[in-house]
């Protein structure tokens, strides 16, 4: 069946970086689009950036763009994102997640099938 395992969240001082990695499996992750989201207490989950099997385009939430980058390794079945100059803004719990299509869908609802997070915390 379709997995996805989100690892590499923990504590960092803002202005610091951390990777995040969505390991695949049970389904061919070359086809298919990639997101991640974040969701922290009070707020509903948000898209931060996805990427796309059919043409490897990227979409970055605003507040994101120029510090997050998105990356998809298929050889691995895994995508990463590397966030850096992180900001207390960007605590929360972060998921990754697919969906039937090739293509971005920057919307939570458009994705079948999730990991179950992983906390990234940014605190002095």
């Amino acid at each position: 069946q379709v997995q996805l395992v989100e690892s590499g969240g923990g504590l960092v001082q803002p202005g610091g970086s951390l990777r995040l990695s969505c390991a695949a499996s049970g389904f061919t992750m070359d086809y298919y689009a990639i997101g991640w989201f974040r969701q922290s207490p009070g707020k509903e989950r948000e898209g931060v950036s996805c990427v796309s099997a059919s043409d490897g385009s990227t979409y970055y939430l605003d507040s994101v763009k120029g510090r997050f980058t998105i990356s998809r390794d298929n050889a691995k079945d895994t995508v990463y994102l590397q966030m850096n100059s992180l900001k207390p803004e960007d605590t929360a719990v972060y998921y990754c997640a697919t969906r039937d299509r090739s293509w971005c869908q920057k919307e939570a609802y458009a994705y079948e099938y999730w990991g179950q997070g992983t906390q990234v915390t940014v605190s002095s």
